[in-house]
């Protein structure tokens, strides 16, 4: 059996099959849980380059964590957490901790299906993509259409979705496809900084930069046509529309507050911690409360901004075509949330059902399970949607009972970076990025030329690889995969 080091060469990884890695419990670390890597011998030998593993089995030296600490095949190196992890504390015993969701809280992505196919776009796509770029505020710093009085952000802040749909913001039956149906209950807006209602006022229904974007796509192809029937994707050539983003500048302040409140309270609870980046609290103390109750709100602002972007593009799709949202079809087929902490009920190695806290930080839920989903969906399983980079292909996935057991109802994220933004604009010219998507039939519009070029498809890993160790691990199984027509990004 073969074994490769960490980066810091303090930790052996073992190879256990084709897809599945580990890092033993060592104590003498002070490791609570081993590790378990999700990735083919490729995708591992990339994660080996950064400190992706070294964070993960720093991870499991968290108070309170149970089973094993996830990594999934688009896992890189974050901030404290890896980027593709999950790890699970206890709900009673254990921690919560900022840094194990990440700075952009719910960030996530949505699926619009619509009954266009490829040909009636093509004339008009370059029309449609500059038509979404008018219509959705995009960049660093972008603000959003308008700007939220104190107390519409407050009733935001708890209602979510639903916020949105009463302002005449999208229809009833987008809130049934949403993870949470749009809503993470018990957010409390008391528990925000004035600093975060600020950057979150000025920003709502705003794209923002990285690597969030706006893509007009076509289905390539369907593996799951039962699967792909309930999700409305009926045909090989049908159009649909991905939204990428997430709370924006209110949930990065969110984080950084809760950061500095963890880091303070450490001392108090006596923590020693194997890297100060993974600052946690008690689930059941006042700061993780606190921090659980203004991710909530968090949470809901990030949904009420897809929200809002899914009804701005519905509006562009009719101005350029002619017709009503009704006539396009234009349908939600899910909306799902891959940096989130939230309380769930699994079973750890055979015992009886367990209250976890599941830190998912560049993860998808990837459940089965029917009371967890909308109606539509019961008996089949959940969508779960893979964003690919700029320029290569996304994919919908589906929810699998494996994954219960392998990764607490997860799956990966997306394809993971691996090349910093800083080298993407070292390796690439704006022309260079343009030119090769341009061949490829794919029409951009870009805020900045950094955001072109840090955002170059080869600054991230093989989506379809990373697709392929899930669908083999039956963490999660192919549905169809979706090819890029039109981007906008910041």
């Amino acid at each position: 059996m073969s074994e490769l080091l960490t980066k810091s060469g303090s930790h052996r990884i073992r190879k256990i099959s084709d897809f599945v890695f580990q890092i033993e419990k060592n104590e003498s670390k002070g490791m609570n849980v081993p590790v378990t890597i999700y990735a083919n011998d490729n995708l591992i030998s990339k994660m080996i380059t950064d400190r992706t593993i070294d964070q993960a089995a720093n991870v499991a030296t968290l108070p309170g964590v149970v089973k094993h600490v996830v990594v999934l095949p688009d896992g890189h190196e974050g901030y404290g957490f890896p980027v593709g992890g999950v790890a699970a504390t206890d709900f009673r015993d254990g921690v919560v901790s900022p840094g194990g969701v990440g700075y952009d809280i719910n960030c996530g992505v949505r699926l619009i299906r619509t009954d266009l196919r490829e040909p009636e776009l093509r004339p008009k796509l370059k029309g449609l993509v500059n038509e979404l770029f008018k219509s959705v505020p995009t960049g660093v710093g972008s603000e959003g259409a308008f700007k939220l009085t104190r107390s519409e952000l407050d009733e935001l802040l708890v209602e979510g979705t639903n916020w949105a749909i009463e302002h005449g913001y999208g229809r009833e039956q987008d809130i049934e496809v949403c993870e949470e149906e749009g809503k993470m209950e018990g957010a409390d807006p008391t528990r925000v900084s004035d600093i975060a209602r600020k950057r979150g006022a000025i920003q709502l229904g705003s794209l923002g930069s990285g690597n969030h974007f706006l893509e007009v796509q076509r289905v390539d192809r369907i593996y799951d046509k039962k699967a792909a029937e309930s999700m409305g994707l009926h045909n090989e050539g049908q159009v649909t529309i991905m939204i990428h983003c997430g709370s924006r500048g209110f949930g990065h302040q969110v984080c950084s507050d809760y950061l500095r409140i963890s880091e303070l309270a450490l001392k108090r609870y006596g923590f020693k911690l194997a890297d100060r980046e993974l600052a946690c609290v008690p689930n059941d103390s006042p700061e993780g409360e606190d921090y659980c109750k203004a991710m909530s709100c968090a949470l809901n602002f990030a949904w009420c901004n897809r929200q809002m972007i899914t009804h701005w593009t519905r509006k562009a799709f009719e101005r350029i075509f002619g017709m009503n949202e009704h006539t396009l079809n234009m349908q939600l087929v899910y909306d799902v949330s891959h940096n989130i902490a939230k309380v769930e009920r699994h079973r750890i190695d055979g015992e009886g059902m367990r209250d976890l806290v599941i830190h998912r930080k560049g993860a998808t839920r990837s459940f089965l399970e029917e009371q967890q989903l909308p109606a539509k969906y019961n008996g089949i399983g959940q969508p779960v949607i893979i964003p690919g980079s700029m320029g290569t292909a996304s994919w919908v996935l589906l929810g699998n009972k494996k994954s219960s057991d392998l990764s607490f109802g997860s799956t990966a994220h997306g394809a993971g970076r691996t090349m910093s933004r800083s080298a993407a604009k070292r390796a690439h010219s704006v022309d260079e990025v343009r030119s090769s998507l341009e061949k490829k039939g794919i029409y951009i519009k870009s805020l900045t030329k950094n955001g072109l070029v840090e955002e170059a498809p080869d600054a991230y890993k093989d989506v379809d690889a990373v697709v392929d160790v899930s669908h083999s691990l039956g963490i999660a199984t192919k549905v169809a995969r979706l090819v890029p027509l039109g981007v906008i990004k910041g």
